[in-house]
């Protein structure tokens, strides 16, 4: 326990170290973060009258988010699959960040649905006895933070087994990771029921939303990950190897594909057979009444989503710098398709037949901006933490000045039989 409270401490310690570039993105994160906080204890005192959402549409930009960030966190199964189960030994050293970026992503899950809630102490709520088993939203809560205990003593095993310098032992942590899979799954199907289930919003009574959501998250979780791993390469000596980005890319091909195909079918299905809930998609994609607030949203979404497959299907997606364009297309296309475009529409017209468009006010969108950038400060601490553990640089044989990159005292063997994750 000694050395692992000491372990703790140097991972503290270093987080506070690197370039300049590691300065300037913390910063704005922080600086960000602390705009989120701010305008958070606005809403705290004043109520979620701070916000755009009314009686009519009781979800907006909070619960948006909260959707497809637990489609990232789900996505990091598609690392771990081919590791542990097709044993393909280029992901060996990257599955680790897959799995960091889904406890970051669990963390901003979670404290979206704190925001959303107005007071932090109706949480009690979701776990009372008249809302257990039955409340839909209390199963995925639960789900979650079982994912995030999951990933977190995976990375957490992994990375310090790593610092001492030893074989991690597959029977302290395989069996977590084989049910880390299913519970991947689970999450986000669950959270697909929660709308589906909702039989007085019509928009959502279909059986291809679980569908849909398991695609979109696996174009959209591993595309961050391409993004993550060429900053890697960018800022820290890490080696990212091709194979690896190759596999991901083709993982997020097949998934945006699978996931467009869902979507067209579903369009289809609403103006073809002119359904009950075609007013929804009627005001989503071609405005309703002279109402169109997401009519620009949802076709950029769409020209988005097809630019990334255009790129992904021809010989461009083999230049890193297009690959990269198809990433952050998919990643804001399906952010928008997801979130915005999925959740408010439900809400219009109303059951009385009112039609009453969301807009979220300034605060409820700095509120937003701040989750995000805290989760991104976690999980760059994060990465910033484990490179160094991974390549040997910080052991428990290894001695650091204070700002120091570089090792006081080298092992020479050390660099033999690198730490294979």
């Amino acid at each position: 326990m000694k050395e692992y409270g000491r372990f703790l401490f140097r991972c503290f310690r270093l987080s506070f170290h690197g370039d300049w570039r590691y300065y300037t993105w913390m910063f704005l994160l922080t600086a960000v973060a602390l705009l989120g906080l701010n305008a958070y204890a606005k809403q705290f005192v004043h109520g979620l009258a701070t916000t755009g959402m009314t009686d009519q549409v009781s979800w907006g930009l909070y619960i948006a988010n909260f959707t497809y960030l637990v489609g990232v966190a789900a996505a990091a199964v598609m690392l771990v699959i081919p590791v542990y189960i097709y044993k393909n030994e280029e992901l060996h050293d990257l599955v680790i960040f897959g799995e960091l970026l889904a406890v970051a992503a669990i963390v901003m899950c979670l404290l979206f649905v704190t925001v959303d809630m107005g007071r932090p102490d109706r949480f009690v709520h979701l776990f009372l006895r008249f809302n257990f088993p039955i409340s839909m939203l209390t199963w995925d809560v639960l789900v979650l933070n079982g994912y995030l205990l999951l990933n977190m003593h995976i990375c957490g095993y992994l990375i310090y087994c790593a610092y001492c310098r030893r074989t991690p032992a597959k029977w302290f942590y395989i069996p977590f990771v084989f049910v880390a899979i299913v519970w991947a799954l689970s999450i986000h199907t669950v959270t697909a029921f929660l709308y589906s289930g909702l039989g007085g919003r019509p928009f959502w009574n279909s059986a291809v939303i679980a569908p849909r959501f398991i695609a979109s998250a696996f174009a959209a979780g591993p595309a961050l990950i391409i993004l993550t791993l060429q900053v890697l390469r960018w800022a820290t000596p890490y080696p990212v190897p091709d194979k690896a980005i190759n596999t991901l890319k083709s993982i997020v091909t097949v998934a945006l594909s699978i996931n467009m195909f869902l979507l067209i079918s579903e369009v289809f299905t609403e103006f073809y057979t002119q359904s009950s809930h075609v007013v929804s998609a009627q005001y989503l994609f071609f405005g309703l009444k002279g109402y169109h607030a997401l009519v620009p949203w949802i076709w950029t979404a769409v020209g988005l989503n097809v630019l990334a497959l255009a790129v992904l299907f021809t010989p461009l997606n083999r230049r890193l710098m297009f690959l990269n364009i198809a990433c952050v297309a998919l990643i804001i296309g399906i952010w928008i398709e997801k979130g915005m475009g999925l959740i408010v529409p439900a809400f219009i017209p109303t059951p009385l037949g009112e039609i009453v468009e969301y807009v979220p006010t300034m605060n409820e969108i700095l509120i937003s901006l701040g989750i995000w950038a805290f989760g991104l400060l976690i999980y760059t601490i994060f990465v910033r933490i484990t490179v160094p553990v991974l390549m040997g640089e910080i052991a428990i044989d290894t001695v650091y000045p204070l700002g120091s990159a570089k090792r006081v005292a080298p092992q020479p063997s050390e660099t033999k039989g690198k730490y294979d994750a």
